[in-house]
C-alpha cells in the first residue's frame, strides 16, 4: 500500500490534531503578552484541527464508496502544513515573507473540500 495508506493519513491527521490543540493552548497560556501572536496561533490551530478532522471524514467517505476521497487527505494535510504552519511560524517571529505560504494552504484546503464533494457524489444514496 505504501506510505500514503489510509492508516498513515489518519496517523498524520491525529498528530496534526495534537499539534493544533497544543498550539491553541500555547496561544492562551504562552503568548499572553502578544495579542497578534495569540491570534495567529488560534487561527492556525482552528484551521489545522478542522482539516485534520476532515481527513478522518474523508476516510469515512472512502469506506462508503466515494473512492475519490482518497485524494482529499493530501490536500487537507498539505493545507494544514502550509496555512497553519506559516501562521505558527509568523507567531514565533518568522519573517513576513513566510506568509506567502498561507494562501497556498487555503487553496489546498479548498481543493480538498472540492475533492470530498466529488467523492460524496459516488456514495450510495440509499446507504
Amino acid at each position: 500500500m505504501g506510505f500514503w495508506s489510509r492508516r498513515n493519513w489518519l496517523t498524520l491527521a491525529a498528530l496534526g490534531g495534537l499539534a493544533s490543540v497544543a498550539a491553541g493552548a500555547f496561544a492562551t497560556h504562552g503568548m499572553a503578552g502578544d495579542p497578534r501572536a495569540q491570534e495567529l496561533l488560534k487561527t492556525g490551530a482552528l484551521y489545522g484541527f478542522m482539516h485534520c478532522l476532515a481527513t478522518f471524514a474523508a476516510a469515512g467517505v472512502m469506506q462508503w464508496g466515494g473512492r475519490p476521497a482518497r485524494f482529499a487527505p493530501g490536500f487537507f494535510l498539505a493545507g494544514a502544513l502550509l496555512f497553519s504552519g506559516s501562521l505558527f511560524a509568523l507567531a514565533f517571529g518568522a519573517p513576513r515573507w513566510v506568509g506567502i505560504a498561507t494562501p497556498f494552504g487555503g487553496l489546498s484546503f479548498m481543493a480538498g473540500w472540492a475533492v470530498l464533494a466529488w467523492a460524496a457524489r459516488e456514495v450510495d444514496p440509499i446507504a
